[in-house]
Order: C-alpha cells, then sequence, then structure tokens
C-alpha cells in the first residue's frame, strides 16, 4: 500500500500568484492623483530572446517576396558552334563572335538570380508570441531599459507613466509639447529631433527612406483617433492598445522604449489579456 503524503507536505502553502504592480495616475499638470493597478502582463519576467524572436517574425512576415524575370538576360538569339573549334562553350550572337545569355558575358542572366518562391516568413509559436508581447510591456517599468536604449529618462521618474483621462484629447501639438514639459519629457524629443540624419547612398535611399529618425516617446491609447497631437512630434508614435504590439514596444527588437499610457488604454490592455481587474 502506497503511503500518503506526509502531514509537512499536505499542509504546505501554495504557491504566491505573481503580484499585481501598481502605478500612479498623472494629471495634466504631472501631479501624482490615485493609483491603478497594472495587468499581470506588467510582472511576467524579462525575456529579451523572445522579444527579439517576435520583432523578427512579424519583420520576416512583412517582407514582400521578389525576383527577376525568367526570361532576364536571356531574351537573345543565340547558337552553339560545338566542341572541337577552339573556342569556349559560351553561346554567342547569330553570326558573331560575341558572347550573350550566359553569366559570365555582358548583359547575360545572373548565375544565381532572387527568387519569388523563396520562404521569408519565420514561425514563431503562439505563446511565445504572447509571452514576448507581455514581457515588452513588463520591460516599460524599467527606467535601466529605457536609459540603455537612449531615451533621456527624468531623474527619480516611476515608470510606467499613466496619465488621467482627458490626455487623449489632446488635439495640438502645442498641448502635447506643453505636456511632456510638465512632466519633463521634452528632453527625450529633443533627442530625437537633434539624431535625424540622412542615411548613406544605397538601395534604402534610392526608395526613398532617405532620413532615419530615432525613436523617442510611445503613446498608447484607448482607440484609434485618440491624442492626435502627439502624432507630429519628432519620434513619437501614437498606438491604440487593440493595435499595440511588441514591435512598437520594442523597436528593432530592443525592450524598454519610454511609454505613456492613458488610464482607458490600460483598461483596453486589460481586456485585450482577457484578465479581471483586482
Amino acid at each position: 500500500m502506497t503511503p500518503g503524503p506526509s502531514p509537512a507536505v499536505a499542509a504546505a502553502p501554495a504557491e504566491h500568484p505573481t503580484p499585481h504592480h501598481r502605478a500612479h495616475i498623472l494629471d495634466l499638470e504631472g501631479k501624482q492623483r490615485a493609483t491603478v493597478p497594472l495587468p499581470l502582463a506588467f510582472s511576467v519576467p524579462f525575456r529579451p530572446d523572445l522579444i527579439a524572436r517576435a520583432v523578427v517574425a512579424a519583420q520576416s512576415n512583412r517582407r514582400q517576396p521578389y525576383g527577376t524575370s525568367p526570361t532576364a538576360g536571356r531574351r537573345h538569339s543565340v547558337e552553339w558552334s560545338g566542341k572541337g573549334k577552339g573556342v569556349a562553350r559560351t553561346p554567342r550572337l547569330m553570326e558573331s563572335m560575341r558572347g550573350a545569355q550566359a553569366p559570365n558575358t555582358v548583359g547575360g542572366g545572373a548565375a544565381h538570380p532572387p527568387r519569388p518562391e523563396r520562404l521569408w516568413a519565420k514561425k514563431i509559436n503562439r505563446k511565445e508570441r504572447q509571452l514576448a508581447f507581455a514581457s515588452a510591456l513588463a520591460a516599460t517599468r524599467e527606467a535601466k531599459l529605457a536609459a540603455a536604449r537612449g531615451h533621456t529618462v527624468p531623474h527619480g521618474v516611476a515608470l510606467p507613466l499613466v496619465l488621467d483621462d482627458p490626455v487623449e484629447e489632446i488635439r495640438t501639438a502645442a498641448d502635447a509639447r506643453d505636456l511632456l514639459r510638465r512632466l519633463h519629457l521634452w528632453a527625450d524629443i529633443e533627442r530625437s529631433r537633434a539624431g535625424v540624419h540622412l542615411r548613406a547612398s544605397g538601395r534604402a535611399r534610392r526608395r526613398g527612406r532617405v532620413r532615419r529618425t530615432p525613436r523617442s516617446v510611445l503613446v498608447v491609447t484607448s482607440a484609434p483617433g485618440k491624442a492626435l497631437g502627439f502624432q507630429n512630434l519628432s519620434g513619437v508614435d501614437v498606438v491604440p492598445a487593440p493595435r499595440l504590439a511588441t514591435e512598437d514596444l520594442a523597436p528593432g527588437g530592443v525592450a524598454g522604449r519610454l511609454t505613456l499610457y492613458s488610464r482607458p488604454a490600460v483598461e483596453t490592455l486589460r481586456a485585450r489579456l482577457h484578465e479581471v481587474a483586482p
């Protein structure tokens, strides 16, 4: 007969659940009001490997397949004189000794051209993608990660920054600038503006991507069409919570972006993650 568990084991307490982190709600003057419990996703461990995988997968899935025409470089009338003539076996134009069509000739087809059937997309498991999103959310609580990304983080500020409902009604860039100055975040906008530079001459520049702008503050709203006054500021992105992605929170796969949430956006994220408010 198999013995049962010892009383000490049977009476062992269950594992403590993950605590809800809380954040102060700031008004438009930058003063702390109440506190709001954050979703449990803000408390998961930091996983930079999963974040990088999720961002690379998102970027690869957006890549458009490309390739050359099957007849590119091979639209010639050529002939081969055959062996034993003392010349190379390169195809030559009709009634001429000029080589054509072969990869080693001028205007000939490429030896190994890009092919449109190549698969650029990279797969990632659903649970890994969800954990990467939660980890990117949790990384927005760490001022050290934001500073490591290059953001100008005010001394003593508690991240993430959660603003009261009126922030979503800001419609002009002047009002957005005044708010960021009261929050001591305008220095990060100036850092982004000073970092705008022309790309080196190359394929990206020929395709219209002439300038590169460093990323600055991310503003998360509850729905599209909110907080439009932030859109024209250098490096600032305004993203609604239902469309928020890991790449928005960790551009280039590097987590810790300086993020500003509205209070309705926090509740929208909670509903998106199927969590119940504590």
